[in-house]
């Protein structure tokens, strides 16, 4: 049995902190893992804007409301969904995902909290674990599956890495020059060859 992990934002909807930066008119909103590798110190870079402006949670999410998956997306899980099992790996939140994720037909998703004060201000979050998608894979491959993933960014080079196969979409150029050895497409046709291809080899283990 095959199973597709994907990650979430870049990927499948847009880069919800990108939406909240344009929203916001706050540029350094804009940083993601594309940029900054160490999730934690963008984190704490994120949290640290969200108190100087005196933004809140519920500022998040009206933004997120308004938010629509990628072109083609909708379809692509479909797709994916009738011929392999299709995990969501992604480093987003759930008080993030329900808008999202119920445009995609709520397909399995596994990612992180946020932790608010009484007054609705985001104070800290909690990872699932450390390294969560890439031990969510080793996870997978002890069920014997074979996993195919796909990502767009630093964090998911690792999960790229585990899997039997991984693949980049939609990922910066900073990012593909890092890791040649997983194939770069950026249409969701391509994206779907490289599955079927990944599938024929992963099927020959």
């Amino acid at each position: 049995m095959e199973i597709a992990c994907l990650d979430l934002e870049g990927v499948l909807v847009p880069e919800i902190w990108i939406a909240f930066a344009e929203a916001t008119g706050i540029e350094s909103l804009r940083a993601t893992t594309r940029d900054i590798p160490d999730y934690d110190v963008l984190m704490k870079q994120r949290l640290r804007i969200l108190d100087e402006h005196g933004l809140k949670l519920s500022d998040i999410q009206a933004v997120i409301a308004t938010l629509k998956p990628l072109d083609g997306a909708v379809e692509f899980v479909a797709w994916l969904r009738e011929r392999f099992q299709v995990v969501i790996l992604s480093d987003t939140f759930y008080e993030f995902s329900q808008p999202l994720m119920r445009q995609l037909g709520f397909p399995t998703l596994l990612c992180h909290r946020l932790i608010t004060d009484e007054s609705g201000r985001v104070v800290n979050y909690e990872l699932r674990q450390k390294d969560p998608k890439r031990q969510s894979v080793i996870a997978l491959k002890s069920l014997y599956y074979r996993v195919i993933a796909a990502g767009d960014s630093y964090n998911d080079t690792t999960m790229l890495a585990e899997a039997h196969a991984g693949i980049l979409f939609h990922a910066p150029d900073n990012v593909i020059r890092e890791f040649p050895q997983f194939p770069a497409v950026h249409t969701f046709d391509a994206l779907k060859q490289e599955f079927l291809k990944a599938s024929n080899r992963t099927l020959e283990l």
